[in-house]
């Protein structure tokens, strides 16, 4: 039986909280009214779903669904704006302050229960053979076309595994590791709220993103990050989607997120999910990067 919407985030709530929790916390919680959460779980209490305010074993059956099954992660591109750390070293395997970019993320993947790993890669692919010591659940799909072809090459090798799959950019530096979340209703990409932006940005109604764009100011303005959940099918659809744009006219150029959200988009509803400047940071330049870890600036 598949849960409304409330019924998701209530049971979400308990699952990750792994605890009982007042109504007053699960309307804290959840943004529901009082009155919402009541009636919910007088609902997931008739189901079996819930018992003494806790989740039951049933609850985390009717849960499963939801649950995210993989990550994959686009790591193949050279990172130019690095230079010249990137002559030697793929960007997601930099350090800094002494640890590796992309081993942020994958803890983060693990903490939330997603064991099935793949990481696409291309420039000094074998360089990534390194992770295996850490993270031998790790499997590594090759980019023959990264440097011919945008990142949609890189979600070409992995379109059969995007259902309950989360997608990342490999070079983001995560602070906030529960943003990475185990439960969705649906599918969803992360974004920051900004009054104003130079960067890649979401036009967003009602909470669903309607346009991509580089650039905007106003109140339904959300800074693109690199990491986007797929639900199951959406996944499925995706899988063709993005095989028909790379095989189009100038598909080659495109970035992978065009597909749903520019190029197919009638055929897709992601929703924004909200996260902050202080979650996670993409470190563009050599320059940023030295601000971040002074250990670069010599």
């Amino acid at each position: 039986m598949k849960l409304t919407r409330k019924q998701f985030d209530i049971l979400e709530a308990l699952a990750t909280n792994q605890k009982a929790l007042t109504q007053r916390q699960l309307e804290e919680q959840t943004g529901h009214s009082l009155g919402t959460v009541n009636r919910v779980m007088k609902e997931l209490t008739e189901l079996g779903y819930i018992e003494r305010s806790g989740i039951t074993n049933a609850g985390f059956t009717a849960l499963e669904p939801y649950r995210a099954k993989r990550a994959i992660f686009i790591a193949a591109g050279f990172g130019s704006r690095l230079i010249p750390i990137t002559f030697n070293t793929p960007k997601p395997l930099v350090r800094v302050h002494g640890v590796r970019i992309i081993d942020h993320l994958i803890d983060a993947c693990l903490q939330s229960g997603i064991n099935e790993i793949y990481i696409v890669r291309g420039y000094l692919a074998e360089q990534f053979d390194q992770l295996l010591y850490k993270y031998p659940m790790i499997k590594f799909l090759e980019n023959p076309m990264y440097n011919e072809a945008n990142n949609i090459s890189s979600s070409l090798v992995a379109r059969y595994m995007l259902s309950n799959s989360y997608v990342f950019e490999a070079d983001l530096l995560l602070s906030n590791p529960a943003i990475i979340k185990k439960y969705h209703y649906t599918s969803d990409f992360l974004a920051i709220k900004k009054e104003r932006s130079d960067d890649w940005c979401f036009k967003v109604s009602d909470g669903v993103i309607v346009e991509e764009k580089v650039g905007g100011e106003g109140d339904d303005i959300w800074q693109m990050v690199g990491i986007s959940y797929w639900d199951e099918a959406d996944g499925h659809k995706l899988s063709q989607d993005i095989a028909d744009i790379y095989a189009s006219p100038g598909g080659k150029e495109r970035y992978w997120e065009q597909v749903p959200l520019v190029y197919k988009k009638e055929r897709y509803a992601v929703e924004v999910r909200e996260c902050h400047d202080e979650d996670i940071v993409e470190i563009d330049t050599f320059s940023e990067l030295k601000a971040i870890d002074k250990t670069y600036d010599v």
